[in-house]
């Protein structure tokens, strides 16, 4: 950089690697202004001093300061209004950070699921499998069931509620039956909705644990109205294999009405708790 008095808007503008738009803009919000505007032509020179403030805007946002939060820091300031506006940035992206963290978990097991549910339809998995269920906080909240899946599903209700306690969810929605026969046979009145938490409740005392124990496990794929035909092949195998089935089950929808309308493209699996006779 040449020494001079003053520069031009288009030689700072390459000096700087920066557009004369924004210099423009930094003059109109009174962040960076020129030094001299010839009243001629209304041209914008700057002096040396002044094209050192770019770098300090390009710190800054480098930092995540808003343009409008660099007024008062560019140019400098007292050590108390400068510690007070970075502690207050520090904050802000500290929160920052842990949504972005709590989206990417979210995303992740989403993506998941969805890769969950491809490779089960492509090897058209059926078979009833043994296996354990590792113990995990669930969020949950007790709802009423009449075999209306997508609304027991999607529960705005749920929703709602979530929101209510200022807490986020990630993973498959489950469906907890007190009573697997009568989830079998048509006749279940009730339901608990359970989705993992990403961080503790804030205010929720329907906090439960989920897992913990030996299961039967079968995907079923296609449409939710003939999931319960899964159960009688579980109590079969089970029968078989020398196992007696707890008294409740769990419905885990892998691909569901979140993910498509297209029920030929749903894949859950049912989840049901056994024991050695």
């Amino acid at each position: 950089m040449k020494e001079k008095k003053v520069y031009s808007i288009g030689e700072v503008s390459k000096i700087c690697n920066i557009s004369t738009k924004a210099l423009r803009f930094y003059d109109k919000i009174g962040i960076i202004a020129p030094d001299m505007i010839c009243k001629e032509n209304s041209y914008r020179y700057y002096n040396k001093e002044t094209l050192l403030t770019v770098p300090i805007v390009k710190y800054y946002k480098q930092m995540g300061f808003k343009l409008e939060e660099m007024q008062g820091l560019v140019e400098g300031n007292t050590y108390y209004y400068l510690e007070q506006n970075f502690r207050n940035k520090i904050e802000q992206l500290r929160e920052q950070e842990q949504q972005i963290h709590n989206s990417y978990i979210a995303v992740r097991d989403w993506y998941e699921l969805i890769q969950e549910g491809q490779m089960v339809r492509e090897h058209d998995v059926h078979d009833v499998a043994v296996k354990y269920i590792p113990a995990v906080t669930y969020c949950s909240m007790e709802q009423e069931f009449d075999y209306n899946y997508m609304e027991s599903i999607i529960n705005i209700e749920w929703t709602n509620h979530l929101e209510h306690a200022e807490n986020e969810i990630t993973g498959a929605v489950i469906l907890k039956f007190q009573s697997f026969e009568e989830k079998m046979t048509g006749n279940c009145k009730r339901a608990t909705i359970m989705q993992e938490a990403i961080h503790p409740c804030k205010d929720c005392s329907n906090r439960q644990t989920y897992g913990g124990f030996m299961a039967a496990s079968v995907y079923h794929i296609g449409k939710f109205e003939t999931i319960d035909k899964e159960y009688e092949r579980i109590l079969d195998w089970a029968a078989k294999k020398g196992y007696q089935c707890g008294t409740e089950s769990y419905e885990r929808y892998v691909v569901d009405y979140w993910t498509t309308r297209d029920p030929n493209e749903f894949v859950a699996e049912v989840i049901v708790p056994i024991f050695r006779k």
